[in-house]
């Protein structure tokens, strides 16, 4: 069944809908922490985490460093990502699944059950990505997760192998229908991802037969994330 959509202007505040079947989108232009509080089943998102962020690839508005002269080119800056993570907005859903959580565990309740995402790297002195990355979770489980996905630069597993990088904290769409297994989260359910990107976890919830909510500050992001999700609408592919 082809998709139908409705769309405002891409300016702060607007939104986009789209509908498949019986699976509903709808993402917001703007900044989640300004929005009257979204009803959703869970939140399962990778939020800035307050580490200033920088990075060479693709996603965001360039921007230089040392006053205007590049280092190793241009970067990227991560909106929000130049102060500290407030988990708390999110803390009173059902279900929750924060990425990074790493970086304000302190912030965080005392929880047995964290997530682990293995990138199977091996240990190389000077490395710069990261070897694997933790969430943090509500789900009522005693013992930790670990899903295993292939993830270095440009080097993935999986579809996104042969894709662009559109973001630059991007994560595998299969990693993001993971947790929605392991969270036992129902079909038709909704999942709201308060820092979308550029929609992967909108996939992971099209793909699985769940309805999504997305919101994002950055327009060029949100562009990309609407794209994404109505082309994989119109492809109608599952995981």
């Amino acid at each position: 069944m082809k998709p139908t959509t409705e769309t405002e202007a891409s300016r702060p505040g607007s939104l986009h809908r789209l509908v498949r079947g019986h699976n509903h989108v709808t993402l917001y232009l703007g900044d989640c922490l300004e929005m009257a509080r979204i009803e959703a089943d869970a939140v399962i998102t990778d939020p800035p985490y307050g580490i200033g962020h920088m990075h060479s690839g693709i996603g965001g508005t360039p921007e230089t460093l040392n006053g205007g002269n590049p280092i190793g080119g241009m970067v990227w800056k991560l909106h929000g990502d130049n102060k500290p993570f407030d988990p708390r907005p999110w803390l009173e859903y059902k279900t929750v699944v924060l990425w990074g959580a790493n970086h304000y565990a302190s912030r965080l309740p005392d929880k047995p059950c964290w997530l682990s995402w293995d990138k199977h790297l091996r240990h190389i002195p000077g490395l710069s990505f990261s070897e694997c990355e933790f969430a943090w979770t509500n789900i009522k489980a005693k013992k930790t997760r670990c899903f295993r996905f292939y993830w270095q630069g440009a080097l993935r597993s999986g579809e996104a192998n042969a894709q662009v990088h559109l973001h630059p904290t991007q994560k595998p769409v299969e990693l993001m229908a993971w947790c929605m297994e392991v969270a036992k989260l129902p079909e038709n359910c909704t999942v709201l991802d308060p820092y979308m990107g550029s929609g992967t976890t909108g996939i992971a919830c099209l793909r699985t037969n769940r309805n999504f909510i997305g919101v994002e500050i950055d327009p060029e992001h949100f562009a990309t994330a609407v794209a994404r999700l109505e082309r994989e609408a119109n492809q109608g592919v599952l995981l």
